[in-house]
């Protein structure tokens, strides 16, 4: 927590030192053809600098001393134990650093402050130290041999890890796939989106003062269709890791079949079902909740309450209790400590997020709150809080990832028709259920076609959880030791006495 004023996060922004390189072994580095691209600010439109617009080349470059890295052993082969102190450095090091971190995060991509610096910042060293505390504590295996043999099943680092990571969150699903792949031995190249690029290439100095080996963490900023797109079809490129649309995740596979097989891990899109049932315990919470879930960070979430099922006999009551909620979700300066929603990412995004608004009124929805931009007049991108009621899951609006705060309101008569719409989609990442009911709270959970699925909440876990979607939503888990095993390889080894 901090007591700065907006005034005083508007003061450090003026002076703030913002780094725009790209950082290949230990040092930045212009890209290799001195190709920038403008960053602006979603805030309000001003230039934050000209970033390094990788390409085939820096990619060349970057995945050639990523391996070299990796084979010398200097990280890889270095014992957990070691690896452990430096990742919980590095994590300290992150929380440190926190108020610069988020307030660079907040100008590139427009959240509030107070989400950047208490939720965003706080989880990603929560991250990288839970990671590099667990390292030491994961055990191989001895298999069950006959007297004279001896199994011995190992984990193994995969090699050069990619990390294409999104702009919702920057640093946080950077430090996803920093943690495991770091703390398992890897090299890692990280391509940050060119729409948020600033505190993964921030967070790489930090990386090396905590300890980490020049050639082990670099980062490549600049665009999906050049570096991204040269870091999937790379030959020696191990492993890939994306947290994106669904429609990328895709074009990802198709690339790693085009090279050399590489495994591929996805965290995709969704269109997560919020379903209260009318004996919810408490439907005032579950309408502060609905609220929360759309709102929060603007809708610029994957797990986003977007689709917001609600029994009949209590829709006529409840969806008012919605609305009357959204209303303390307000879009401000994302500067202001007292800001819940902040700005959209930037125009591109916000003039889709209103593209989706005008289908819903097409389509015969019914605007109940929001549907409109605002606080034009700052140069910035914000569109208030929106709900749709009247909606049937055929709509656009129901079935498409909107990525924005646009809350579609859909009727059901019973529990077999509440999972029957859930899981009309093509994304299976995550669910909520409302209820009383033990027996009906467990068997809707289990019908869910989902990854994760909260009961009496919205958007419960933590780093002991993994994450990660059924469907489309993608494959492979984030958080939790399940992560490990996308950075590692298990051998077998069978020995004759």
């Amino acid at each position: 927590m901090t007591s700065l004023t907006r005034a005083d996060w508007e003061q450090r922004a003026k002076t703030l030192k913002i780094e725009t390189r790209a950082f290949v072994h230990g040092e930045y580095c212009s890209a290799e053809s001195g190709e920038t691209f403008e960053c602006l600010s979603p805030v309000d439109g001003r230039l934050l600098g000209h970033v390094a617009s990788c390409d085939l080349a820096d990619a060349e470059r970057a995945v050639r001393d990523a391996r070299a890295t990796f084979n010398s052993g200097v990280w890889s082969r270095m014992a957990p134990a070691k690896r452990k102190q430096i990742m919980i450095r590095f994590g300290d090091l992150i929380a440190e650093h926190a108020e610069e971190l988020a307030l660079l995060e907040t100008l590139d991509m427009g959240k509030p402050i107070s989400d950047s610096l208490n939720i965003d910042m706080a989880a990603a060293a929560n991250s990288i130290r839970w990671n590099g505390e667990a390292i030491d504590k994961v055990y191989d295996e001895v298999a069950a041999t006959e007297h004279d043999q001896l199994g011995l099943v190992t984990r193994e680092p995969i090699g050069v890890v990619a990390a294409i990571v999104p702009w919702n969150f920057p640093l946080l699903m950077s430090c996803w796939k920093l943690g495991p792949a770091l703390a398992t031995g890897n090299s890692i190249i990280l391509k940050p989106s060119e729409k948020s690029p600033l505190t993964g290439i921030r967070v790489a100095q930090l990386a090396i003062e905590a300890g980490i080996p020049a050639g082990v963490f670099n980062v490549l900023p600049g665009f999906g269709h050049t570096v991204g797109k040269a870091l999937a079809l790379h030959m020696d490129v191990d492993t890939l890791v994306f947290t994106g649309s669904t429609k990328i995740a895709k074009q990802l596979m198709v690339y790693a079949g085009e090279s050399n097989m590489k495994r591929v891990w996805l965290e995709a899109g969704g269109k997560s079902p919020n379903i209260v049932f009318a004996d919810a315990p408490d439907l005032q919470a579950a309408a502060a909740s609905a609220a929360g879930a759309i709102a929060f960070n603007q809708g610029e979430v994957c797990t986003a309450g977007s689709r917001l099922l609600v029994e009949r006999s209590i829709k006529d009551k409840f969806v008012p209790m919605v609305v009357e909620a959204i209303k303390g979700w307000k879009a401000g300066n994302p500067l202001d400590p007292e800001t819940n929603v902040g700005a959209l990412v930037d125009t591109q995004q916000m003039n889709n997020v209103l593209r989706y608004i005008e289908a819903g009124h097409k389509d015969g929805a019914t605007l109940v709150a929001g549907g409109k931009r605002v606080m034009e007049e700052t140069g910035g991108t914000y569109v208030e809080p929106t709900i749709f009621d009247g909606v049937n899951n055929a709509m656009t609006i129901a079935q498409e990832e909107i990525f924005g705060p646009v809350l579609s309101v859909i009727a059901f008569d019973d529990a077999e028709e509440a999972i029957a719409i859930a899981n009309d989609t093509i994304y299976g990442l995550a669910a909520a259920v409302w209820t009383s009911n033990l027996s009906k709270a467990h068997q809707t959970a289990k019908a869910l076609r989902a990854g994760s699925v909260w009961v009496n909440q919205y958007d419960g876990g933590d780093m002991t959880a993994p994450f990660g979607g059924f469907k489309q939503s993608g494959n492979g888990r984030d958080k939790s030791l399940h992560a490990f095993d996308k950075y590692t390889e298990l051998k077998s080894t069978w020995i004759k006495l």
